[in-house]
């Protein structure tokens, strides 16, 4: 069920260098160790394939996961554990608590309920769509739940894909009807995380869910380390690790695939989203490794390294608006390579409107890439918003495999080149290039590209 460890971990050796190299994240990152548990509950139903018995969905074990984790003293862990032919968890929302881990063990699944009625935070607003939409509570929520966890080598599967008790739609019906009607969806993410300093998500697999995998805003704080994300392109909204007006952060040895951002860093009035890692990841299909739309808090000290995308929609991408817009500086991508990418490159000051205020302009400056590989063609955009607000950006080592053609579009923009070489010029509306760089050698990206793991 859980993937086999395809990755030996040097930890003390990796956390050194992650630190002293890119230093964006001023923690001193190691790998996570489990905590010792609490208790462990056993599971008392079998999965059937990707989901339960009908008969089982009446169930849940909500109240007996949750009065563990109340229990559960800080620095410890409450264990869900296969038994038998017993492997699978039924549950509707969770509230973490203050330094208790959620361990998912081995061969043993969680399952997010299917009935909207154990998400609503109102009567009646959860597995609607209607003009407001944020009408669910998350599977798993923390709220000042400081040092807490989800860890484990188990599941948590969110089964947006299957009917709502009591509907004939789910929770990705519900998604897609919502943007056909320009409405909101209601719709409940598998993991929400709100004022949660120094959480940790280590080894879990995350799947399906009706909407955001993983959500940590106004956190000082979080690692990812050794997380899959596996859900279909075609699951609206699954964005797979959002940090939004956070610091402190680190995202690595994660395998993403998606049917949204892989991973998108936002800053809205909840502050400013600094110092953050995102290294050794490899992503799948989805959105990109994006910054936005929400940038009016400010985004800065992005560093994002040793990296693979591999038959994504969008490859290294930050996007935002004139509803939304604010300073996005200092972001670097290093050894980056991108395969089968629709936009590898996509700087977007004009991303589609949502309504609002229309004078929060977008400003990209201080953005680097440097030894990035772009193989199987695709469309660039390096688009600044205006002239006084234009994208300033350095490209060094950029090259293009020739295997097939490359459209570069440009406007609004300051674009350096070299020393590295880059073999293509930007040129466009207000498009000032300057550097001289050298020939083009191709990015060596032989090892990057590898399967996800088995689960």
């Amino acid at each position: 069920m859980k993937k086999t460890t395809q990755l030996v971990f040097l930890a003390v050796a990796f956390a050194a260098s992650l630190h002293e190299t890119f230093a964006q994240d001023a923690r001193l990152v190691t790998e996570p160790v489990i905590p010792h548990a609490c208790t462990t509950l056993f599971a008392r139903v079998s999965s059937q394939g990707p989901t339960l018995a009908e008969s089982d969905e009446s169930h849940p074990d909500t109240e007996r996961i949750q009065k563990g984790i109340d229990a559960c003293p800080p620095a410890h862990a409450v264990v869900l554990k296969a038994k038998g032919a017993f492997n699978a968890f039924l549950s509707g929302p969770l509230q973490l608590r203050t330094g208790v881990t959620i361990q998912v063990d081995s061969d043993t699944i969680l399952f997010g309920s299917r009935n909207p009625r154990d998400y609503d935070m109102i009567p009646g607003s959860c597995g609607v769509i209607d003009q407001k939409g944020h009408g669910c509570k998350a599977l798993i929520s923390g709220e000042h739940a400081n040092s807490a966890g989800v860890m484990g080598d188990g599941v948590i599967d969110g089964r947006g894909w299957a009917k709502l008790l009591g509907k004939n739609v789910s929770w990705w019906d519900l998604a897609q009807e919502a943007k056909v009607k320009n409405a909101y969806q209601n719709c409940p993410r598998l993991i929400m995380l709100v004022h949660c300093d120094n959480f940790t998500l280590y080894r879990i697999t995350l799947k399906n869910p009706g909407n955001y995998h993983v959500y940590y805003s106004q956190g000082n704080g979080f690692t990812a380390w050794g997380v899959t994300i596996n859900t279909p392109r075609t699951a609206r909204n699954t964005d797979g690790i959002d940090p939004a007006s956070s610091t402190n952060v680190t995202i690595t040895h994660c395998y993403i695939h998606a049917g949204d951002d892989h991973v998108a860093i936002k800053a809205n009035a909840g502050g400013p989203s600094t110092h953050m890692t995102i290294a050794h990841n490899h992503f799948y299909t989805g959105h990109g490794m994006s910054i936005g739309s929400e940038t009016e808090g400010g985004v800065s000290a992005i560093r994002v390294s040793d990296l693979s995308i591999d038959g994504a929609d969008n490859g290294l991408r930050i996007k935002s608006n004139s509803s939304r817009g604010g300073r996005v500086s200092d972001v670097v991508y290093e050894d980056t390579c991108i395969r089968n990418t629709r936009n590898p490159i996509l700087m977007d000051s004009n991303y589609p409107f949502a309504g609002g205020a229309r004078d929060k302009f977008p400003s990209f400056t201080g953005i680097v890439l440097q030894n990035v590989g772009i193989f199987g063609g695709g469309k660039l955009s390096l688009q600044g918003f205006d002239a006084a607000h234009r994208l300033e950006i350095t490209l060094d080592n950029v090259t293009l495999d020739g295997s097939a053609p490359a459209r570069v579009i440009a406007a609004h923009a300051a674009v350096t080149l070299g020393p590295g070489p880059v073999d293509f010029h930007p040129s466009g509306d207000d498009v000032q290039v300057t550097g001289s760089p050298g020939a083009a050698t191709p990015v060596s990206c032989s090892e990057k590209f590898v399967p996800m793991p088995a689960q």
